[in-house]
């Protein structure tokens, strides 16, 4: 049976985040706040919990989730390498409403599913999901509804969707951030691909809460494909 806690509440945030490692490492799933919707994460080094992940959603391996760090000192572990041309990006929106995708480091044994060598990263800038991040290590986490169904944007939404398939729900409210009230129906990360190579140029692949014009503004309209 899933337990839910109101975060808002001293004892009940003590106790959800508690339970939220304990389930993490017992290779089930938690549904977190973010700064943008509610996610639904596992460990990203247990492949049998990302499959579970991908099951609740109702999602095949060819949709791998994207990973939470808690901050650039996790990347030199995680990717082949960082272009510079991204750096400018990381330092103003980290943590923050956007993920990077990188080609990841080859050494690592993990299965996020159909990833061709990439890894989608991203610091969330959300109390709770860092606090997590900091006791569990990077977590696989995808928005925490079914496919093809809306984003959930409270612990609340999640839990009519994923149901007893989450372990444990941390209800912190209504997600997001002031970014949505420019980005308007867009709740959910802004995606910039940083896999091109040599060349440096960068591609938006989602347009989410962070808009274009935040990511020009930083890189400059030459840095985009």
């Amino acid at each position: 049976m899933a337990t839910f806690h109101d975060c808002s509440v001293d004892s009940e945030l003590l106790a959800g985040m508690r339970m939220a490692r304990g389930a993490i490492g017992r290779g089930e799933l938690v549904v977190l706040p973010t700064d943008t919707v509610y996610g639904v994460a596992a460990d990203a080094f247990d492949p049998t919990a990302v499959q579970r992940l991908l099951d609740a959603k109702g999602r095949g391996r060819q949709s791998p989730p994207p990973v939470l760090i808690k901050g650039q000192e996790t990347l030199a572990a995680l990717t082949d390498r960082v272009p510079e041309v991204v750096r400018p990006l990381l330092d103003e929106f980290w943590p923050g409403p956007l993920t990077v995708i990188f080609r990841a480091q080859a050494s690592l044994s993990w299965d996020l599913g159909e990833t061709r060598g990439t890894v989608a990263l991203r610091v969330p800038s959300h109390r709770i999901a860092l606090e997590l991040l900091e006791e569990t290590g990077p977590l696989a986490v995808s928005s925490a509804n079914l496919t093809g169904r809306p984003a959930a944007e409270s612990a609340g939404d999640a839990r009519r969707m994923l149901g007893d398939s989450v372990s444990v729900y941390l209800d912190d409210g209504a997600a997001g951030t002031s970014y949505e009230h420019r980005a308007g129906a867009n709740t959910g990360s802004t995606i910039v691909d940083a896999t091109a190579g040599a060349d440096g140029v960068l591609r938006i692949v989602r347009h989410g809460v962070l808009s274009d014009a935040d990511v020009i503004r930083v890189v400059g309209a030459d840095a985009l494909a």
